[in-house]
This record gives structure tokens, sequence and C-alpha cells, in this order.
């Protein structure tokens, strides 16, 4: 009886993880989408209030610098493409996502293209995953 119990309470936290992961990808990868259309309405519902943005370059922006550089042009994201291999580690309602990305875009007109290691702290609130810090660093 216990064994079953332990076999049970298994599944079911192994099923939540592979949930919470899969959902904060999948927040990951529609942030992603929707800095590449510039969509600053949906940018606004994946983003804390408090969001600290740190670029690869060492530019950190809060949330309203971030969503008015991406609104204004000053940086547009052509591409954005996660590497295999990236991790995902939850902690409650916080979880971690460490991974690889491409992005190709423009920074004040001047083309880049990079491939970053990055952070990126996501938290639970309103009913989703909404980015809270992202520091990445160029490869």
């Amino acid at each position: 009886m216990l064994y079953h119990f332990l076999c049970s309470l298994l599944l079911l936290t192994t099923g939540t993880i592979a949930h919470a992961q899969s959902t904060i990808l999948e927040s990951e990868a529609l942030r992603w989408r929707a800095q590449m259309e510039r969509d600053t309405v949906l940018l606004n519902k994946l983003l804390t209030d408090d969001l600290i943005y740190i670029h690869s370059n060492a530019l950190t922006e809060s949330k309203k610098d971030f969503l008015h550089s991406v609104q204004s042009g000053s940086i547009t994201y052509h591409t954005m493409q996660g590497e295999p291999g990236g991790s995902i580690r939850q902690y409650g309602k916080t979880g971690i996502s460490n991974g690889i990305v491409r992005a190709t875009g423009l920074l004040n007109g001047t083309p880049f293209e990079v491939r970053l290691r990055y952070t990126a702290v996501y938290v639970r609130q309103k009913g989703r995953w909404r980015l809270a810090s992202w520091q990445s660093t160029r490869m």
C-alpha cells in the first residue's frame, strides 16, 4: 500500500514539474514571438511590473524602458531561436530558465546577430508565468 502511494505521489509530482516546465517554456517562446512581432500589448502581460532586463551589451532596462525600446524600434528582433539543451527549474511560484538563444535584428539601425547564454527568472502571477529578470552574455 505504501509503495503504491509513493508511486502515485511520484507520478503526480513528475507531472506537475513537467507541466510547470512546459508552461514556462511556452511563456518564453510566446515572449520571444511578441518581441519579434513588436507586440507590446502581449509583452506587457508577459513581463512583471518590476522587470530588470539586462542585455548582452550590459544595457539595463526596466519594463517601461524595454517596452519603449521594442515599440519605438530602437531594438528590433527579427529572429529569436532557442537551442536544445536548456534547463528549467521551479521553486514554488518561481522558475529559472537557463539556455542559449540565437537572435538577429537591429539595434539603433545597426544589424546584429548574436548567440547568447541567458538566465531568465519567471514568477507565476495573474495566472501565467511572467518574466521578472533577464540577463544574457554573448558567446
